[in-house]
């Protein structure tokens, strides 16, 4: 059943802009620090573009437009985003579109520009991996749900993080759907699908919606995504990557300790090219890269099962040699693979003794290695509590 929007905007404008500005006193809306309204249904999320030199005002902003929100009827789960801007900005400027904290920030200075800043951890997880690639269209999603659902299989407490805010497929993949519940503490519960706890924008928002945001909007939400999930005790939360090497992958680089990274390409010059700039990107920021899968690496006839290089064959494995990473194996190009992900029930699910679930058993199996090599030569991490 199709979701209608069942809150009336104007009135939440006008409540709004009955919330004075820190410093002008100003409405919200006539100070221009209402960057984009979301509804759907009975959910609301509104961005705040905030100037970070106001400090504490911050969290009493956000919780005064939570409280004054929450009151208006029809208004049954509200997100309040808050995104940075320079605190020079002025009508007609070009806003510092830098990274946005969904707390108050520390510093006006984007985390890009503090190498040394500490990466906070998320509480109760051990190993948070991300499977990335240079361009999209080449099975990322696929490859990251069925790692997942490998690991599970082989006894560890696993979660996925869909943190593609534009095009969220996990929720399809894994055949889960449906608003997260919150806590007490108003954290988002994460779904369940096939024993793996998972969070995904495509949650929140109806499949064909067109997420029109701007950077600091994406990073903001994203860190939420993170950090206001009750993710409990994982062994690995997976965080299957928007596509490319812009705002969103630098926002988890910079501020969560990643374990390391998984690229994913096809076999053919041009996928390998951009699978390239994906590890040269995670080398700048220091997040290992734990190696690289070639997907589609050769397409299996349905009829005859012969096999035939579509895309080429071995790319990735000769890509990986060249750049000095692990190579950790080949999915073919199976329409039983495809087929099983449009259903929501993965290929590693649907037919756990097949060939397709022992290829990515050994992706995963190359993954665990990886990390164990990579942990014995890395110094003990520093541990901070707010």
């Amino acid at each position: 059943m199709s979701e209608t929007n069942s809150v009336n905007e104007g009135v939440l404008r006008q409540t709004l802009d009955e919330i004075p500005a820190p410093r002008s006193g100003k409405g919200l809306l006539a100070a221009g620090m209402v960057g984009g309204i979301s509804i759907t249904g009975g959910k609301v999320t509104v961005a705040l573009e905030v100037d970070s030199a106001i400090g504490p005002a911050l969290e009493l902003l956000k919780r005064e437009v939570e409280k004054r929100l929450a009151a208006v009827p029809g208004v049954e789960q509200l997100t309040v985003v808050l995104t940075g801007k320079r605190a020079t900005a002025q009508p007609g400027h070009t806003h510092d579109h830098g990274h946005a904290h969904p707390h108050p920030p520390q510093a006006a200075t984007p985390a890009s520009a503090q190498p040394g800043k500490p990466k906070l951890p998320l509480p109760g997880v051990r190993h948070i991996v991300a499977v990335a690639s240079g361009k999209g269209g080449v099975g990322k999603s696929t490859t990251a749900a069925n790692l997942a659902l490998s690991l599970l299989g082989m006894g560890y407490k696993v979660g996925v993080l869909d943190s593609d805010i534009y095009g969220p497929s996990m929720q399809r993949v894994l055949g889960v759907s449906g608003k997260p519940d919150t806590t007490a503490q108003k954290k988002m519960i994460p779904k369940r699908a096939h024993g793996l706890k998972v969070m995904s924008m495509g949650f929140l928002v109806p499949e064909d919606t067109a997420m029109i945001w701007r950077g600091p909007m994406v990073m903001s939400a994203i860190q939420q995504l993170l950090r206001e999930v009750d993710w409990g005790e994982l062994d690995f939360l997976i965080v299957d990557m928007p596509p490319g090497t812009g705002d969103a992958q630098l926002t988890l680089a910079q501020t969560v300790p990643l374990a390391g990274a998984v690229i994913v390409s096809t076999p053919q010059d041009l996928a390998l090219i951009d699978a390239a700039r994906g590890v040269t990107m995670f080398n700048k920021v220091a997040v290992p890269v734990l190696g690289i899968v070639e997907n589609m690496s050769t397409f299996i006839c349905p009829n005859c099962q012969h096999e035939t290089p579509i895309f080429g064959h071995g790319g990735a494995r000769a890509e990986a040699i060249r750049l000095g990473v692990h190579f950790l194996g080949e999915i073919p190009l199976d329409m039983a693979i495809r087929v099983t992900s449009d259903e929501g029930r993965p290929i590693v699910i649907d037919q756990p003794l097949g060939p397709h679930a022992a290829a990515y058993r050994k992706v995963a199996e190359g993954v665990i290695a990886a990390l164990e090599s990579d942990v014995v030569n890395r110094p003990a991490p520093v541990i901070l509590f707010e």
